[in-house]
């Protein structure tokens, strides 16, 4: 589930855009599993997911045969197997920019809301980079994004209307029911709106507080983003006495209740400690890719 500071963000961004705030956190609660960034190379940035058939309608004849035979392009959609960290993902996404920058970054999902870099001009972005320097702002970025596609989706009246199923269809496509997508929504929505959970759904929420004996891919998530913050851990997925001690001594440098639980206060100032956004490396990077295309081009 998503920290307090989140759910603060994404409610204001629903009333900018006139979408309920229930409804807004559920549907982003669902497409990220309650995620609202991965710490990659020391930085927070946004989940992505990379499509491998996309990148090979983008390419020129010369780029694609090079694409293909690193392995990174495919005229058959999920050929491309996603890496299952996001780290991994995120190097992925960088060796194909190296080959064309424009086509990789339209060949991703980008953020809480997983809109593809592909829509950009749709959605009245001044290029790709714009919309991805929206999904790298950090959680408010992601969430805006999402509603933008959604009001341009015209799905609006959908989610008005609590037709969950609708709003699946337009958003998720015609398969949407084989990972009961809209059943997901409304178990979600009913649990930020404070009505009755429906019980037909076999969606377990997250536990809210982690501490010592805890284990699993969100304790991963946190050793990650301690040694992002100066506390070196291994990444073993246990809560342990070593990771104990990075959570107290972080949470006594800012001030918090030194307990070693990592609740919503605990959470949000490790989101807020960890920087969002492209380094001047990478948005030299970026610039020199845009520059080698245009030049292609010419």
């Amino acid at each position: 589930m998503f920290d307090e500071e989140t759910q603060a963000e994404i409610r204001t961004i629903a009333g900018q855009f006139g979408i309920e705030a229930s409804a807004l956190l559920a549907i982003a609660e669902v497409e990220s599993g309650g995620q609202a960034f991965a710490v990659v190379d020391g930085r927070a940035e946004p989940l992505i997911r990379f499509e491998g058939h996309y990148f090979d309608q983008r390419l020129s004849e010369a780029d694609k045969r090079r694409a293909r035979a690193e392995g990174l392009a495919s005229p058959v959609a999920g050929d491309i197997a996603n890496p299952p960290g996001q780290a991994a993902r995120w190097r992925l996404v960088g060796r194909a920019a190296a080959i064309d920058v424009q086509a990789a970054y339209e060949s991703v999902s980008w953020g809480l809301g997983q809109v593809m870099g592909a829509h950009w001009a749709w959605l009245g972005f001044a290029d790709v980079e714009a919309l991805v320097a929206e999904a790298r702002e950090g959680p408010g970025g992601q969430t805006r994004l999402m509603a933008r596609y959604i009001d341009k989706a015209g799905l609006k009246p959908a989610i008005g209307q609590r037709d969950w199923a609708a709003f699946a269809r337009g958003y998720n496509g015609p398969g949407y029911k084989r990972n009961a997508y809209d059943r997901k929504i409304a178990q979600a929505y009913a649990r930020h709106a404070g009505q009755p959970v429906p019980n037909d759904v076999a969606d377990r929420e997250p536990a809210d507080l982690l501490g010592r004996g805890s284990r699993g891919q969100a304790i991963v998530d946190l050793q990650q983003m301690l040694t992002a913050l100066g506390y070196p851990l291994d990444d073993d997925g246990m809560f342990g006495p070593a990771t104990d001690k990075a959570v107290r001594n972080f949470q006594r440098e800012r001030g918090l209740p030194s307990d070693g639980i990592v609740g919503p206060q605990t959470r949000a100032a490790i989101r807020k400690a960890l920087p969002f956004g492209p380094t001047p490396a990478e948005l030299w990077v970026a610039a020199l890719g845009w520059l080698k295309g245009w030049f292609r081009a010419r």
